[in-house]
């Protein structure tokens, strides 16, 4: 089994090829090729896979390469992790929304779309040189904003699914809480990338006993918490939002906060110049106790889940995905793109029933639903309007003012990867 990691240089590589080391016998993977224009980056980061490889004592190959087509060529699966524009770019992205007194934030509201528009030209061409290269190949999409880029290749027609890390962090979270395995805990995770909540906490599986209840009593405060949430909008909601819902339900906190710190960008700048130095040393053949701060908790078990589900052997699995809603929720279009459990096989994923929702919840659903409508029309076909249109639906944003301040702004930012700009 061959796998492509396109974005093979980033900080993140390491946690992803830990994963594939440790779960051999789940994901049994021949060649991983780690693909990245960044060359300087990808010799480090693929010395240091190989070396975790030969720790855990797996029998695959590790290969580097900056030659996109070459990389992809007979991959079962290709693994989406770009950062169009690197983190100077997200630096920017979580820096002028703030200048209109709007969140900075590289997935949500204006930062949210000004990487969207960065980044779905680039993720469909390399979708349609692997759709050439290999048109069984299945893509893995973790590249942010996941609902937007996913609904832009199941559109162009490719054989996708986007993955984000939310959902198995708060099951890991729940099931440590509960004094469960987390394998014993089924969430009725409901909602669109970065805008989720926890319905139920299920034990055994979509049928079994709720616990969020017992878990919210017990366990209410320290959930809160995480969540930076005060612990009565917990109750009064009755469920578990993700934690990118405090962008929504504090906005204005949250744009104080900001202006009175270091963004996460330079933060994480910071960060991966101490990563890079890490991995550059020859004896390290394990991931470092840093890049648990790095961010993405769980996705290499979230991968290689989900890759061994839809490269097995016609067995099927369930699984916290995005895809096509396809009358899940039935209040939004069946091309929109949700993230809910599903049952994913070598046919793709398909969503399994979901409780109803309150319409607290799906109306902000069908409200961000309809602004990822338009920012996937901006991505695709350019102009200040379609922009400034997007800008104006997102409910972060929603005033003609602030959006023709914000469509200034995100053009001056992106000119060099927006050639329509």
């Amino acid at each position: 089994m061959k796998l492509a990691v396109v974005g093979g240089g980033s900080t993140y590589t390491p946690e992803l090829v830990d994963g594939f080391a440790r779960l051999r016998d789940t994901l049994p993977v021949t060649e991983l090729v780690l693909i990245d224009p960044a060359t300087e980056r990808l010799e480090l980061i693929g010395g240091l896979a190989r070396r975790i490889f030969a720790r855990q004592g797996h029998p695959g190959r590790v290969t580097t390469t900056s030659d996109l087509d070459a990389g992809i060529a007979g991959a079962d699966a290709v693994l989406l992790q770009l950062r169009i524009g690197g983190q100077a770019a997200r630096l920017r992205d979580e820096t002028w929304p703030l200048e209109c007194g709007c969140v900075g934030q590289e997935t949500t509201g204006a930062g949210g779309l000004a990487k969207a528009l960065r980044t779905v030209p680039v993720v469909l061409d390399i979708a349609e040189r692997v759709r050439r290269t290999n048109p069984d190949a299945w893509i893995i999409d973790f590249t942010n904003p996941v609902g937007i880029v996913t609904r832009a290749l199941l559109r162009a027609g490719h054989k996708a699914v986007g993955l984000c890390n939310v959902a198995i962090g708060l099951q890991r979270k729940f099931a440590a809480l509960l004094d469960l395995a987390p394998a014993d805990l089924h969430l009725d995770h409901v909602g669109l990338n970065h805008l989720t909540w926890e319905l139920g906490v299920r034990r055994g599986g979509p049928e079994g006993e709720n616990l969020l209840p017992d878990l919210l009593a017990a366990h209410g405060e320290a959930v809160a918490g995480d969540l930076r949430l005060p612990r009565a909008v917990l109750d009064r909601l009755g469920v578990v939002p993700s934690y990118y819902l405090r962008y929504f339900y504090a906005h204005d906190e949250v744009v104080r906060e900001l202006g009175t710190k270091p963004s996460r960008a330079a933060e994480v700048a910071a960060m991966e110049r101490e990563l890079l130095a890490l991995y550059g040393d020859p004896a390290l053949d394990e991931k470092p106790a840093l890049l648990a701060k790095r961010g993405g908790a769980f996705y290499s078990e979230a991968a290689v889940d989900l890759a061994a589900s839809l490269l097995g052997d016609g067995g099927s699995a369930v699984q916290v995905v995005n895809t096509y809603n396809n009358g899940t929720l039935p209040f939004l279009p069946d091309d929109a793109v949700i993230e809910v459990p599903a049952r994913v096989g070598g046919s793709g994923a398909v969503p399994l029933p979901v409780p109803r929702l309150d319409p607290l919840f799906s109306g902000l659903i069908g409200h961000v639903s309809a602004y990822e409508d338009l920012a996937l029309d901006a991505a695709l076909r350019g102009g200040r309007e379609r922009v400034f249109k997007a800008l104006l639906a997102h409910p972060l944003v929603g005033q003609y003012d602030l959006a023709e301040g914000l469509t200034d702004r995100l053009l001056a930012h992106n000119k060099e990867h927006l050639p329509w700009a």
